[in-house]
């Protein structure tokens, strides 16, 4: 029975920590899952800046190969030919130029897990427990007897 006890709690203890590594650990399940919800919000953010690269290409060539696009957009920068002459209309405001928008700043997160140490920590008390019921019940039954 002693030996018994003892091969009981230091298997206790290694199956605890192989579950809890298994589904929590840093390269467990909620980590896996953790970065598979990762990849989805960067694939995501990647369709958005393509996008974005879309419109951006067609106002550059917007831009570089249609004239009438060019000589409004200077236009509303304030430009104008030569011998051209402005009428400044008080009280209109100014018209702003819509910057373009580049696309958002994405953050990535740290994948959630339970650290290996409170894992290790976990299975040796585990362990520890299912020893000390052991060696209490091996105590009560030799004392009855």
């Amino acid at each position: 029975m002693r030996i018994f006890k003892y091969l009981l709690g230091i298997w206790t203890a290694v199956a605890v920590y192989t579950v809890l590594s298994f589904f929590g650990g840093p390269s467990g399940l909620s980590a896996y899952n953790s970065l598979l919800s990762e990849k989805e919000h960067q694939l995501a953010n990647i369709k958005n800046l393509e996008i974005v690269n879309e419109e951006l290409e067609k106002s550059k060539n917007n831009l570089l190969y249609d004239n009438d696009t060019l000589l409004v957009h200077a236009r509303q920068m304030g430009y104008g030919y030569e011998d051209e002459k402005f009428v400044r209309i008080v009280g209109l405001g100014k018209i702003r130029n819509v910057p373009a928008i580049s696309g958002n700043v994405y953050m990535a997160y740290k994948p959630e897990f339970i650290a290996d140490k409170f894992i290790k920590i976990a299975a040796i008390c585990a362990g520890f427990l299912v020893f000390a019921f052991l060696f209490i019940l091996e105590f009560f039954e030799s004392k009855f007897e």
